[in-house]
Formats: C-alpha cells, structure tokens, sequence
C-alpha cells in the first residue's frame, strides 16, 4: 500500500511511521491497542465521508481538525493512538482516502510490532493462510461472500486459526475480511510485505517442481540476500507445472530459470 503513496501523502507516511515506531518503542505493550484503534479509525473514515473531507481539508486550520478529531474520539481510542490520529489530519494530503489508508497501514505496523521477536513466523503464518484461503474454494467463498456478516467471516477465521497461530496473524486475517483490498489473499499478501519491511527484509515468491531442502532454502536465501542487499524472506510454492528448475519472483524483479520458462521461450520464437 504505501508504495502507493505520492507526493504529500509520501511524506505523511514516512513522518507518521516514525512516531508510530516512537510510541510503540517507547511501550511495547500498548502495540495492539495502537493498532486496534488505528484500523477502526480508518474504518471511519471510510464510511463518514463528510468527516473524512474535513480531516484532509488543507483550507481548514489544522487547529480546527485535531480539535474535532478530540472531541470525536476523546475518551474512545488510547492517548498515543489519538496523538498519532491528530499528527496525521495535521498533514497535508494528495488524496483524501489516503488518511485512512496510511491509518490502515500504521494499524499493521502496530500489529507486526506486537509480534515482537515473532516476525519471521508471522510472515509465514500469513503467507500459509493466504495459500489455505486460495486452495480451498468453500473457505475463500466464504470470506469473500457479500451476504455474510463481518462477525460471521471472523468466527470462521477464529475456527481455522485458533490456538494455532500467533494473536497478531489472527488480528491481521481478520483485518483482511473488511474489504480494504481487492481480495482476502492480496490483503494478507501486503500485510505481509509490511511484516517483512518492520524486519528490514525482501519477500521473494520461490516456485519449484519439488520441495526445497532448508540446506537449499538457505542456500537460495543467502544468494539473494548478497544481490539485494538486505535479508530475503522466501515464500515457497511446490508448482507441478515448472517441470524443474526454479523461478524467483521479487518485487517486479523475476527470475525465470524453470523447464517451463524456457519451453514457453522456444514456443515465442517458433510463433514468431
């Protein structure tokens, strides 16, 4: 999401950012609270329009707004998460709907950061929920039906992760269910990206004919991390349909050294 981000909205983040990580480190236990209250402020903001045109009127004082978002949140939201709401309808923005995407954002900073020493098995535990929702078509349907209830969706997610995974993987999927994103499985795909940037990692996507060895993972992460310049986080993807080989995708970087690649090559230059 944030690489989406132009302009004044760029610069918000960035400051913003950088007061969460102030707050959060400051007290460590106020994380999922922060977060909580960020995402249903973003909510809000969603659904209030005329409150959402308010908070990013750059012709309005900014006195003006942080006193509204007082009196609107006071008492509802802790200190540190409304100080860090009035920062933001201080700031000037290039679109409205960017206020609540960046307190979106922040809410899952905060819940990365709850996660503590954790952040490589969140990542992984979002990425393997991502996979079990795509490969099984009754679940996906499911989360993604219009006609359930939000409260509905949740207790299907406490019933597939429950006890199995960490509290911030379940915070995070159920945050996937309120329709920010195109889809539940692009929403845990960012959330993620989000989870590896707190840990200062790439995510590269490994698609394989067969399972990789942790020799080899190892071995394939290091190569990457010395050509990226920073840690890489592999998700991998058993795919029969690489026949062999290995394709590596990060970011809009692809490698492409499978079987299949190669066949899908000589296929372009017999067609052409």
């Amino acid at each position: 999401m944030t690489s989406d981000f132009r302009g004044a909205s760029a610069d918000a983040v960035a400051t913003l950012t950088g007061e969460l990580e102030a707050a959060v480190s400051g007290s460590p236990e106020s994380a999922p609270q922060i977060a909580g209250d960020l995402f249903e402020v973003a909510q809000t903001l969603r659904a209030e329009g005329a409150l959402r045109r308010f908070a990013t009127d750059a012709s309005i004082p900014v006195e003006a707004k942080t006193g509204v978002v007082g009196e609107v949140l006071g008492g509802k939201v802790a200190e540190a998460s409304l100080a860090l709401v009035r920062s933001a309808v201080g700031r000037r923005w290039t679109s409205s709907r960017d206020l609540a995407d960046v307190l979106e954002h922040l809410s899952v900073v905060a819940t990365v950061r709850s996660a503590s020493g954790d952040s490589e098995r969140l990542a992984d535990e979002l990425f393997a929920v991502a996979r079990t929702v795509k490969d099984n078509p009754s679940l996906r349907d499911g989360l993604s039906d219009p006609a359930r209830s939000v409260a509905d969706k949740e207790r299907l997610v406490d019933d597939l992760l429950g006890g199995k995974t960490l509290p911030a993987t379940i915070v995070l999927a159920k945050q996937a269910l309120h329709g920010t994103y195109r889809t539940v499985g692009v929403a845990l795909a960012e959330y993620q990206k989000v989870a590896a940037t707190v840990a200062g990692e790439n995510v590269a996507t490994v698609r394989v004919a067969r399972a990789l060895s942790e020799a080899e993972q190892q071995r394939l992460a290091d190569v990457l991390s010395r050509q990226y310049g920073r840690p890489v986080h592999l998700n991998t993807i058993v795919d029969p349909d690489v026949l062999g080989g290995i394709r590596v995708e990060i970011g809009d970087d692809v490698i492409d050294g499978t079987v299949s690649g190669r066949l899908d090559d000589a296929r372009r230059l017999l067609a052409g």
